[in-house]
């Protein structure tokens, strides 16, 4: 219901003809300018005030406050006099003795106009939203096609972010896979008072961020001191006195990832349900970008193949051998192991060069690959070593396989298409997993023992240990 507000209108014809010009809507009386007295909540859509009120000593501040809201002014005669100090103003409608029908038509037509306008100014401010978050997801996608580290990220999604919804400070943590605890990824505000806080550990539950990565419900506080949820230790360790507080929930796939959580609004004002909207809208972004930088951060901290062949790596050997241990265990099944040395490795870089000692292996790398099975695993080991992981493969068969790879190593011509050809053997162990080696780092050291039994020996053959 649209609210009107009459200033003025003492003659009874007057009021007669408001109140059947404004049926429908809400009328609030007022004798003079001088005289109102009313709640924020009560703004009006509009005002109906009679033209004599300009002489009233309170009519600039008047005017002032009430510069965008549309008035309808009421003059008993037809003279123009006096109408300059109204009609400057924006949305002001002039009636001089108006019937009820003309007084209800340009009330229409006033409120008509105030809705078109304040349907605009929304649209506009829509429009430059959408503008500041386009900027915000392209700012953000610029960072992820330049870098995938994931502080870099968390600081342009922190930074754009904090801009759009006008926040004094936000931090966002993230989900510690290991103990299920929220951590800081990153916060803004003054250093001495983020090194505190990057120590700080939540538990689901604890505190109101912990309470939005246990339930996965936004929330918007107004004022943290009246919800029973909030935790003061934080605020009394950094100094922060936390006013209004937004926590926004990170999730990727169903699963929660982390927590944004915003505190204090720079104008000083509680953060309110557009504000909620705006992060929202962001979040789905920021969980993509966060768990891209996440993963490829963990891929750097465990990464599985070796730089140079290409083949798998140490970490991933140990990893695999814990497994296959497992599974060979469950379903009474033998694993074999072939660890493999290049025999006179050094003498092809104090002939050639590590260039072509490089090269060698990588060839050699790969024609392991072409003599084993799918599910058969190649690791460089380190140097000129390589260890090959036979699941299912009792000690007979894991020998056969050793031979068969001893043959085509000294069949082989090596780095042809470089203008060389080189002649390589190799010296092999092999051990199996339960007949001889009883866990994961017996199947290894038996292995390793048997090859050196042969590198010390006669080179260019292969032992098994049974």
């Amino acid at each position: 219901m649209n609210k009107i507000f009459s200033i003025g209108l003492v003659p009874l014809k007057k009021e007669k003809e408001i109140a059947l010009a404004s049926r429908g809507k809400s009328i609030l009386k007022f004798k003079s300018i001088r005289d109102m007295r009313y709640r924020a909540e009560d703004s009006p859509d509009l005002v109906i005030v009679d033209k004599s009120q300009s002489s009233e000593t309170s009519f600039r501040e008047f005017q002032s406050s009430f510069r965008h809201i549309p008035k309808v002014v009421l003059s008993d005669s037809y003279s123009f006099r006096g109408f300059s100090q109204w009609i400057r103003h924006p949305q002001t409608y002039v009636l001089q003795n108006p019937s009820a029908k003309e007084i209800e038509f340009t009330i229409k037509r006033a409120l008509t106009m105030k809705q078109l306008i304040d349907d605009n100014l929304s649209l506009r401010n829509q429009l430059i939203s959408v503008t500041h978050e386009l900027e915000f997801f392209s700012e953000v996608s610029k960072t992820l096609t330049s870098t995938l580290e994931l502080s870099d990220i968390l600081t342009t999604i922190m930074r754009k972010s904090r801009k759009l919804v006008k926040a004094e400070t936000w931090s966002i943590l993230l989900m510690d896979e290991d103990t299920g605890e929220l951590v800081p990824g990153k916060i803004t505000g003054k250093k001495e008072d983020t090194n505190k806080m990057k120590k700080a550990r939540l538990k689901l539950g604890e505190g109101i961020a912990g309470w939005v990565a246990q339930e996965g419900i936004p929330v918007v506080i107004p004022d943290v001191s009246v919800d029973e949820r909030f935790c003061t230790s934080m605020d009394k360790e950094t100094g922060i006195r936390t006013k209004s507080l937004m926590c926004v929930p990170i999730k990727s796939k169903g699963n929660i990832i982390g927590v944004l959580e915003i505190a204090n609004k720079t104008t000083n004002t509680p953060f309110t349900k557009d504000d909620l909207d705006i992060i929202m809208r962001i979040v789905d972004h920021a969980a993509i970008a966060i768990e891209r930088a996440s993963l490829y951060q963990k891929m750097a901290e465990l990464s599985v193949t070796d730089d140079l062949t290409k083949l798998f790596n140490t970490r991933y050997l140990d990893r695999t051998l814990e497994i296959e241990i497992r599974r060979a265990g469950r379903h009474k099944s033998s694993l074999s192991l072939i660890f493999m040395d290049v025999d006179h490795f050094k003498a092809i870089n104090d002939n050639y060069g590590h260039l072509i000692g490089s090269k060698l292996l990588v060839e050699m790398g790969q024609l392991l690959i072409k003599r084993l099975r799918t599910i058969d695993i190649v690791a460089r080991y380190g140097g000129d070593e390589f260890v090959i992981v036979l699941p299912q493969t009792p000690p007979s068969a894991a020998l056969a396989i050793a031979e068969r790879i001893r043959k085509s190593i000294e069949q082989n011509i090596f780095l042809k298409k470089d203008g060389y050809s080189l002649r390589m053997t190799a010296s092999f162990g092999v051990a199996s997993y339960p007949e001889s080696a009883k866990s994961k780092e017996d199947l290894l050291r038996l292995a390793d023992e048997a090859m050196y039994r042969v590198k010390y020996q006669t080179r260019n053959g292969v032992y098994a240990i049974v």
